[in-house]
């Protein structure tokens, strides 16, 4: 059976990094007694699949896990339950079982967008260069990868926007097909508005990632169904 969990990390836990993340799941399942299905082998690891990894520093309350498990309870009994393991900082909102079309794929292949609530720490956004930036039909960034260098056109990746009294909310593709990092944005942004880009000027703060089904894009909780009291 194949579980969808969904999860905050807020606070100081947002200096933890994905594989520091990985191993406090994997020790948080074994303390909240989960029946959690192992691999085979010479070197059995609990199956366990993250989706788009958190930048570090960042924080959500919209992160994601698929476990594989032998049995369970209740979504309430098992957020209860690991809950009560974990720290204030990670938390457990959603325990959903799989659904049947989705089993044979997992979190980290069904995200194709995710919302952010993008914040400066110093100097205010402002509204009128935001929205002539966002608003242009093209926005090439230069993306680095370990061989070349490479200009894309991250215009079509910004999926919506609207400004916050914070700060700017936006939801940017996400996934293999197409991705848009915030901090890629707003280094763009930076430029457009003729600054020198500024280390640790902004702080992102994920809300929710989304599977593409047909049209429409969906939470990817929202693949799953809550498990009854049995």
């Amino acid at each position: 059976m194949k579980i969808r969990i969904k999860f905050t990390k807020t606070g100081n836990m947002r200096f933890l990094g994905h594989l520091d993340v990985m191993r406090y799941f994997q020790k948080l399942m074994r303390r909240a007694g989960v029946d959690i299905r192992y691999s085979e082998g010479f070197s059995p690891h609990q199956i366990m699949s993250f989706a788009q990894p958190l930048g570090l520093g960042d924080t959500s309350e919209g992160e994601y896990v698929d476990i594989e498990v032998y049995s369970t309870g209740s979504s309430q009994e098992m957020i209860d339950r690991i809950n009560r393991c974990s720290c204030q900082e990670i938390k457990v909102r959603r325990f959903v079982r799989i659904a049947d079309e989705t089993r044979r794929s997992n979190a980290m292949s069904n995200v194709a967008a995710a919302d952010y609530l993008i914040l400066s720490r110093t100097k205010p956004l402002e509204e009128e260069k935001l929205t002539a930036f966002l608003s242009q039909p093209s926005i090439p960034v230069l993306r680095k990868t370990k061989t070349r260098e490479a200009e894309i056109d991250i215009a079509p990746m910004i999926l919506g926007w609207q400004p916050h009294e914070k700060g700017l909310l936006v939801r940017l593709a996400t996934g293999s097909a197409a991705n848009c990092k915030p901090d890629t944005l707003m280094e763009a942004y930076e430029r457009f508005c003729g600054d020198e880009p500024e280390p640790f000027r902004f702080h992102f703060h994920r809300l929710e990632m989304y599977a593409r089904r047909e049209e429409r894009l969906i939470p990817l909780c929202e693949l799953g169904e809550e498990i009854e009291p049995s």
